[in-house]
């Protein structure tokens, strides 16, 4: 287990603590700190669905230190998360599969159309994150329009947002399309990195694979069929799918709480930072 604490989470930690004062920051630090760090090389288990091959360059969480995570920088309790962290950088990914069935992937995506909703369904999603105490997330519009690849069956976009104390976060999103469900993998990233930021996750994201009986291409006769596609994916998956036919619009609530937040710009901090990040012996 890793001791050190990741450049990049000690940017995120002194962000979501900059409101507060010096002796929260540090204690939030020394909570992430004690999680129960995977550090590479070795292989990670998203699941029992897929598989990320850590290179030294990365540190991942399981499912119990991602909900403590999470929680720590200020997002709703998730269970079944799995997180992935630069040693160096100034991002992390968020891993999460849902068991919602093959998604059939010829449907047209209108991007404008899209955004236009997901605003619709924001007054309610932030009155959740109110009643959780969590601070309120506005969608600003896209910073990277959506866009599906056949080959690779991966499904990215990314989310221009800001909080309460117009902070700006970027969420950039993958899809990655499975036999029985959806992997989504969310990068949260501060919008000056995002270029090379993106490009890394990409890279990391080069060495995940599902488990044998879990690919897209192994999709049976009789197999569950998701009763959505790739547009209500990027609204917000089932929800939104149950949104559509008119049977539960209280569920657009859960569209907004898929913002995964992180409180403050993190440039400025990642180069205070920068000489603490070193391991521990």
């Amino acid at each position: 287990m890793s001791r050190w604490l990741p450049l990049a989470l000690l940017a995120f930690v002194a962000c979501a603590a900059a409101a507060d004062d010096a002796a929260k920051q540090d204690s939030v630090t020394e909570e992430i700190r004690k999680l129960p760090w995977i550090a590479g090389p070795t292989e990670a288990k998203i699941g029992d669905k897929a598989t990320l091959k850590l290179t030294q360059d990365y540190q991942f969480l399981e499912a119990p230190g991602s909900k403590k995570f999470l929680q720590l920088l200020g997002n709703p309790p998730s269970d079944n998360h799995y997180t992935l962290v630069p040693v160096h950088g100034s991002w992390f990914a968020v891993f999460s599969f849902s068991p919602d069935g093959y998604v059939k992937d010829d449907e047209k995506i209108d991007a404008d159309k899209l955004l236009q909703s997901m605003k619709e369904g924001e007054k309610e999603s932030n009155e959740e994150r109110k009643r959780l105490g969590l601070s309120q997330m506005y969608l600003d519009g896209w910073e990277v329009p959506p866009h599906y690849d056949t080959a690779t069956k991966r499904l990215e976009w990314g989310k221009r947002l800001h909080d309460e104390r117009n902070e700006p976060v970027i969420n950039y999103t993958v899809r990655l399309l499975g036999r029985t469900g959806i992997m989504s993998a969310t990068l949260v990233d501060d919008p000056t990195h995002l270029s090379a930021d993106v490009a890394a996750f990409r890279d990391a994201l080069s060495t995940y694979e599902y488990v044998p009986g879990e690919r897209y291409a192994e999709f049976r006769s009789g197999d569950r069929v998701a009763e959505y596609g790739l547009a209500a994916l990027i609204a917000g998956g089932a929800a939104a799918a149950v949104v559509k036919t008119g049977a539960g619009k209280g569920l657009l609530k859960l569209i907004g709480l898929g913002a995964i937040a992180v409180f403050g710009a993190v440039a400025g901090v990642v180069k205070k930072l920068r000489g603490r990040a070193t391991p521990s012996t």
